[in-house]
């Protein structure tokens, strides 16, 4: 069986393609780079972190961009007909005052490991966009059209414009051709896929919260019309239809299932496989009950979907509520090479498995300086949305322990590095090792930042030695805690008891979409050029076991 999610963890807005016998899932990172990571499968069970798409900070430049703004929804397809992997992506620069402007662009690479082409600038009509590569070799670009005008129908409308791969530039504008197959409202995430002379267009309807569905139409020509799925959406968490056209908020907590564990499952990409099966994946949230908050964030997850001989898309077995266990499909296991739990530094490159808000890791932390170790290079506050010297991976359960060794001697105040617990630059709880002027010499505390109000925890103030430190943090369950130790032995509690489920897009007020992540840290407010060795990054979580 095929346990959900298989991606657990912030990997939101799946894509799924195929090439020969090799299966590769594309998804969002918003703030964080490297951008858009390509998970490989060969048997659809066993999954491994590949590469990345967008590798260079620089372009796109996310330095400034408030958190959940920059690479949205990727679509990847591979086109047979050029032999390339094409990559459709946005980058969201605001959303300010609902006008949400985003560039779309499209890249190509021969392999699924690059190297990627320069960005191709597509729209800026919405966002979710994705490309078709039709049989007769003509391409189309189709998006959500996002509404911008009092009095019309939000947040828009499914668009189609033809895309001139010769000249780099769509034909014309962006023409208007599917209002959804349901009443859900909130519709996005167009894919358009061409089957048995039947133009497909799947998309999710219902915001990307507790309505969320993915939904279907298709039509025998490529700008419609197109005629709505008569069995209503084919996957989701809320099976019971509704009329919500008229309500833009995405959230709808009053839409919450207590009989399903998976929550907002939407925004869907299909595959056939060679023999004949088919699997859809989406995304989906296990939030906290009754909190309601999704400390994971938004991760994939996979059904098992059939064909009816008049040409519908249906799950496998007969209803359309996302499952947690899934029949895996008839093909030989093939284990793929798993994120280490455990890192050590020893290798001459870091691990794909680390991010940084807004920059590359490599510009700030290295290895081989100090060989078996990290060196952080500090630069601004955790708050900020520019330079921020932040290793983080994700994290996959909300029963984690996660520890690290660090050597690091601060001379000012402006001097902090330390393990964080880190939903965006407004939500993070820091434990850092610092000069402290009130004790006079080096100490340990605990800094909270909660939507946004600062809280120095002095009362965890302790005075420390110059001796290296080991740092731990726990998440069990609706708990987290902090601890320390000189020797990896005789820990000590630090600080309260934290509330898990306030990291979460339901509770953070500054940011939406992504998920929690936990890191190494290293900042210098004077000179940035203060540095940190972290001897090694421990995560252990028990994905075996549910959100509480």
């Amino acid at each position: 069986m095929l346990h959900n999610p298989i991606l657990p963890g912030f990997n939101p807005d799946p894509a799924i393609c195929r090439k020969g016998d090799d299966y590769y899932i594309a998804v969002s990172t918003f703030e964080w780079m490297p951008g858009i990571p390509i998970y490989h499968s060969r048997d659809m069970k066993h999954w491994e972190l590949l590469t990345h798409v967008l590798t260079d900070d620089t372009n796109p430049n996310l330095t400034k961009l408030p958190s959940a703004k920059g690479i949205w929804a990727p679509c990847l397809t591979y086109d047979e007909q050029a032999g390339l992997f094409t990559v459709v992506y946005g980058v969201m620069n605001s959303m300010n005052a609902r006008y949400f402007d985003v560039e779309n662009y499209l890249i190509t690479a021969p392999s699924i490991e690059g190297p990627w082409s320069e960005p191709v600038y597509l729209t800026s009509s919405g966002f979710d966009a994705s490309i078709l590569h039709d049989d007769d070799g003509r391409k189309y670009i189709v998006s959500l059209e996002w509404e911008t005008r009092e009095g019309y129908e939000k947040p828009g409308v499914i668009c189609l414009v033809e895309y001139d791969p010769e000249a780099q530039h769509v034909i014309g504008y962006p023409k208007r051709i599917w209002r959804g197959a349901t009443d859900r409202g909130c519709i996005e995430a167009p894919h358009l896929t061409k089957r048995n002379g039947w133009y497909y267009l799947m998309c999710a309807e219902g915001g990307t919260g507790y309505n969320h569905a993915v939904t279907m139409g298709r039509s025998r020509n490529v700008w419609g019309p197109y005629e709505p799925d008569p069995n209503g959406p084919l996957v989701t968490s809320q099976p019971v239809e509704s009329n919500e056209r008229a309500d833009d908020d995405h959230l709808k907590p009053r839409y919450f299932n207590p009989d399903s564990v998976l929550q907002k499952s939407g925004h869907g990409s299909y595959v056939d496989l060679p023999n004949g099966e088919t699997y859809l994946v989406h995304l989906t949230s296990r939030p906290f009950v009754p909190e309601l908050r999704c400390t994971l964030g938004r991760e994939t997850a996979i059904q098992k979907m059939t064909w009816t001989d008049d040409g519908w898309l249906r799950m496998a077995d007969g209803s359309n509520l996302a499952k947690l266990d899934v029949e895996e499909p008839n093909l030989p296991d093939v284990p793929m090479r798993e994120t280490p739990a455990f890192d050590d530094f020893d290798d001459v490159e870091l691990g794909n498995w680390y991010y940084a808000p807004r920059i590359m890791p490599g510009s700030f932390a290295t290895v081989g300086e100090r060989p078996g170790w990290v060196r952080l290079r500090g630069q601004e506050s955790l708050a900020s949305l520019n330079r921020v010297s932040l290793l983080a991976r994700k994290l996959t359960s909300v029963h984690a322990t996660v520890t690290t060794k660090m050597d690091f001697a601060p001379e000012v105040y402006q001097h902090h590095a330390g393990l964080v617990l880190y939903y965006d630059n407004m939500n993070n709880i820091f434990l850092s090792k610092y000069w402290s002027e009130t004790l006079g010499g080096p100490a340990i505390s605990l800094t909270r930042l909660e939507n946004g109000e600062k809280t120095e925890m002095v009362d965890t103030r302790t005075a420390v030695d110059d001796r290296p430190l080991y740092l731990r943090v726990t998440v069990d369950g609706r708990r987290t805690w902090f601890a320390w130790s000189y020797d990896g032995d005789d820990w000590q509690r630090i600080g309260p008891d934290f509330d898990t489920t306030t990291f979460s897009d339901e509770y953070c007020k500054y940011g939406e979409f992504t998920g929690t992540m936990v890191g190494l840290a290293c900042t210098d407010a004077a000179l940035h050029e203060r540095t940190a060795d972290f001897d090694f990054f421990d995560y252990q979580a028990d994905e075996s076991q549910p959100v509480a």
